[in-house]
């Protein structure tokens, strides 16, 4: 076995996490279009390899030959600056997920996942609320009418949801009391109690939670900041070539990391139901030893963890497909006329809860 210092495994680590992060974008493209053919009963991409496996392929080979555009007018520092901040924001967000718990190989021992910080919500809420900059540069440093007004929806649309995330996230941690995801996670895997997620403890946090989700990843019906039916196509109308590649890989980028952030939060992340018992069994009638049994469960909880998420990704794309985008007004109504008061009833029943006993 190769010995390796801790931070030389958690290095391999993050380097994984960023490439399951680039891939499982990649691939969302490809879904998109078989999840938009499959439920408008028509054919999705058929021809770059077999079913349609190498279309994504066949996208990065076509946005990287295709010709550099810059406006008239356009400050080119901030045009290039704007899509590499979105997407390098949508990246750093994914550090802090527990994808899986502790893996042993002889006397190494780590974590499935990049960073393990006490504060790791308040990092993805800080990275996340970075990312409305690269839209915001963007648009501005397009000297475009339509981008402007694309990224100032953006703006004004992260503004607005945040505040009902942010709050509908505070009931959460007033049953964890503490801000690491990690920590959060393992509260929701006691020993024969499955239904302990926090999903039964917080419904209504979680249905706030996932409507601001869509706003906060701009995905239909909150599409507003690159609506082209009025804004041509928004922030990054003027953008070709893989600087447009980037601001769509950050969007499923987001996507991806929305997702996993609810599985943690509200749906157990890597654990799952009997999985103590299912250990048990291993060590005591099949003779496994500990480490082996603990290891196994720790990769069944990562396959399991990433089926929550493609869960999650597919009702993405199911509700774009399905519903139309809102207006501008009706947007902004719901956020801050309807979600944010249900969010702080919600904090005020939650609180009601715990100091009644009912909830821990």
């Amino acid at each position: 076995m190769i010995e390796l210092p801790t931070l030389g495994w958690q290095s391999i680590v993050i380097l994984v996490v960023f490439g399951v992060s680039l891939l499982i974008a990649t691939y969302c493209t490809y879904a998109e279009r078989v999840i938009a053919a499959f439920l408008q009963d028509r054919v999705g991409p058929d021809r770059a390899g077999p079913f349609g496996l190498l279309q994504p392929l066949a996208d990065a080979v076509k946005l990287f030959t295709k010709e550099e555009f810059f406006p008239a007018g356009a400050n080119r520092a901030l045009f290039v600056l704007g899509p590499c901040l979105a997407m390098i924001t949508a990246l750093m967000s994914s550090a802090v997920i527990p994808f899986g718990n502790v893996i042993q190989f002889g006397t190494n021992v780590f974590n499935l996942q990049g960073i393990e910080v006490n504060i790791g919500m308040l990092w993805v809420f800080g990275i996340v609320s970075l990312g409305v900059y690269g839209v915001m540069i963007g648009g501005w440093a397009s000297n475009n009418k339509f981008s402007l007004l694309g990224a100032i929806r953006a703006g004004s649309q992260n503004i607005s949801y945040e505040l009902a995330m942010g709050m509908s996230l505070i009931a959460v941690l007033m049953i964890s009391g503490t801000l690491s995801l990690r920590e959060i996670t393992l509260q929701q895997s006691v020993a024969g109690e499955w239904h302990f997620w926090n999903i039964v403890k917080q419904p209504l946090g979680f249905i706030i939670f996932l409507v601001c989700a869509f706003a906060e990843t701009n995905r239909t019906p909150f599409d507003l900041p690159e609506c082209e039916t009025e804004l041509v196509g928004g922030y990054h109308t003027e953008y070709s070539s893989m600087k447009m590649g980037l601001y769509l890989f950050a969007e499923y980028v987001n996507v991806f990391v929305a997702s996993a952030v609810m599985s943690v939060l509200y749906f157990g992340g890597f654990n799952f139901p009997f999985q103590y018992e299912l250990r048990d069994w291993l060590v005591s009638a099949q003779g496994w030893e500990l480490v082996s049994a603990q290891n196994l469960i720790s990769i069944l909880g990562l396959l399991l963890l990433f089926g929550k998420i493609f869960a999650f990704i597919f009702f993405f794309m199911w509700v774009r497909w399905t519903l139309p985008r809102f207006r501008y007004d009706q947007l902004m109504r719901l956020g801050w006329t309807i979600l944010i008061p249900l969010a702080i009833f919600n904090i005020l029943l939650t609180g009601g809860l715990i100091l009644g006993g009912i909830i821990k």
